[in-house]
């Protein structure tokens, strides 16, 4: 599978005059969204919790974690991001993916689409 980049717009929750344009490298096996920590400190994010994560090298770290405003595909949603080290390679992570119903299409090198599942077909008032 080929990797590509996309440009989204991350702002801050509360104050989303706060934002600007990052290239994220889309990257379905990470859990979460990574963000160097400059651009969590441009935003004026404040991390508020730790999420420990297991790297590709079998190391496990612990990085601080909080909530941004990303825009892709015209559309604004607010998801989970890890703080990482400074100058570090910003990710796209699978959970930001879900929540967008977006999927990468590695072969035009863009996401697109996808539908959402519900594991129930009836309402509990029909059980």
């Amino acid at each position: 599978m080929s990797t590509f980049f996309v440009t989204a717009k991350l702002a801050h929750p509360q104050n989303p005059e706060r934002h600007l344009d990052l290239e994220l490298l889309v990257d379905t096996g990470a859990t979460w969204t990574l963000l160097p920590e400059d651009v969590v400190e441009a935003l004026g994010l404040s991390p508020s919790r730790e999420r420990v994560v297991t790297l590709a090298n079998g190391e496990r770290v612990a990085y601080r974690s909080g909530e941004v405003v990303i825009t892709l595909n015209d559309e604004d949603l607010t998801t989970l991001y890890l703080a990482g080290p400074p100058g570090c390679l910003p990710l796209l992570g699978a959970v930001t993916l879900e929540q967008g119903g977006l999927a990468p299409d590695p072969v035009r090198r863009i996401l697109i689409p996808v539908g959402g599942l519900l594991a129930a077909a009836y309402s509990i008032t029909d059980a």
